[in-house]
């Protein structure tokens, strides 16, 4: 003989069953932090203005980077950008500096 469940008890169980499983396996992107490429960022400055021809590097600056508001810092091929990219807006670009090629020897 099998014991049968209330309807509203089953509802309920079920319902709790789904939503502690929603929260038992964390989802990939909290999982694992997104890797940012240099070419993403390369390409976000360029579409906002800025030179930037051959990207070197991309190093996150884990200081100034928040949450929702990862800054990166840039090396592009003779300047260097700090650039700090936040969801659904323009990107804060600022320029740090421009490779000055060696003076020239008298």
């Amino acid at each position: 003989m099998t014991q049968q469940i209330p309807l509203p008890a089953l509802a309920l169980s079920v319902m709790a069953t789904i939503t502690l499983g929603a929260f038992a396996q964390p989802s990939p992107a909290r999982a694992e932090k997104l890797e940012v490429s240099k070419d993403i960022i390369a390409v976000q400055i360029r579409k906002q203005g800025f030179e930037c021809e051959n990207p070197e590097s991309a190093e996150r600056d884990e200081k100034a980077s928040q949450p929702d508001s990862e800054v990166w810092i840039l090396r592009c091929e003779g300047m260097s950008y700090r650039v700090q990219l936040v969801p659904n807006m323009a990107a804060k670009v600022e320029r740090l500096s421009e490779k000055q090629p060696p003076p020239d020897k008298p």
